[in-house]
């Protein structure tokens, strides 16, 4: 693990968070060995095996962000702003920042609706 400042200088929750990025990393290329593996496998018995042990890796990845979450507000906040959103994430980046709303449509502000539907 890296730090980029003097680590006995960090609060023990930084350090921990920083234990939790780096895990969040070693996860996140692990899923990529195995797709790429798995991509490219003739065997099918062997792929899905690969396919086994990347969706594992997936499932260790969203454990991490879910705990990172838990720790870092602004973390929270861009999960809640860009996760299981429909538009294209550009447009839910640019409703956040004061344009259109989460699905792409113009915001209650915006658009000059109260949002409590059709009277």
């Amino acid at each position: 693990m890296g730090y980029f400042e003097p680590a006995g200088e960090l609060r023990p929750e930084d350090r921990d968070i920083s234990r939790a990025l780096a895990s969040l990393r070693e996860e996140v290329e692990a899923i990529d060995y195995y797709h790429q593996r798995a991509a490219l496998t003739a065997d099918q018995e062997l792929k899905a095996l690969l396919i086994h042990n990347r969706d594992e890796e997936i499932e260790h990845a969203a454990m991490c962000v879910e705990w990172l979450r838990r720790k870092i507000p602004a973390m929270d906040e861009a999960l809640r702003t860009y996760l299981f959103t429909q538009a294209p994430v550009t447009q839910v980046e640019e409703a956040a920042s004061g344009g259109a709303g989460r699905d792409g449509a113009p915001s209650k502000e915006t658009s000059g609706s109260l949002g409590i539907g059709k009277l």
